[in-house]
């Protein structure tokens, strides 16, 4: 069974928070201030936020400004994530991702379950790693968030957690790098 480990110290990390929405601004983003609220309040660290239409090339130019920001560990995206044709989030990061992580998508629909139901199926919520960056793509709701965070980003983002976690693998997600990312501060 999984738990933290107190023994080891929490390891914050930088978050930068992404909202993909053409019908939301700053004040009505409540997906991505919930995910600010949650990851601060758990302890790391606000990297930077923005807001972008569902556009594809935006989007990548901003998720690839960030992968390349070493001060960006990981990203987390709201919006973009159903299957209407303006949704383009998991097309984006297809053209980022260097790796895909099937676990997370797998899992975030079978933590939403409980509270959707079988309307899950709808979510293409994914995940990756780029140029040592993680990157988590999840649906624009409230709920969704919570259930991201609260079931799952929590606990991986934390080095404590056990028996495994993304944290401690971050200094070595770009190995195959010439300039690797630092560990996180």
């Amino acid at each position: 069974m999984a738990s933290l480990d107190e023994t080891q110290i929490f390891v914050p990390i930088n978050i930068a928070i992404m909202t993909v929405s053409d019908t939301r601004d700053l004040k009505t983003d409540t997906s991505g201030q919930l995910l600010i609220e949650r990851l601060t309040g758990d302890g790391h660290k606000l990297a930077e936020r923005a807001l972008l239409k569902d556009d594809v090339e935006a989007i990548v130019a901003k998720l690839k400004q960030w992968i390349a920001d070493t001060k960006v560990d990981c990203i987390i995206t709201s919006g973009g994530t159903g299957v209407t044709g303006r949704d383009v989030m998991p097309e984006a990061f297809g053209q980022v991702c260097e790796k895909e992580i099937p676990g997370f998508g797998e899992l975030f629909r079978w933590v939403s379950l409980k509270s959707i139901g079988t309307s899950t199926i709808q979510s293409r919520a994914t995940a990756g790693v780029a140029g040592g960056t993680y990157l988590f793509a999840l649906p624009g709701s409230s709920g969704a968030v919570k259930d991201g965070w609260d079931e799952i980003l929590k606990f991986q983002l934390d080095i404590r957690h056990r028996p495994c976690n993304f944290v401690e693998l971050m200094p070595r997600l770009s190995e195959h790098i010439n300039n690797p990312k630092k560990k996180p501060k």
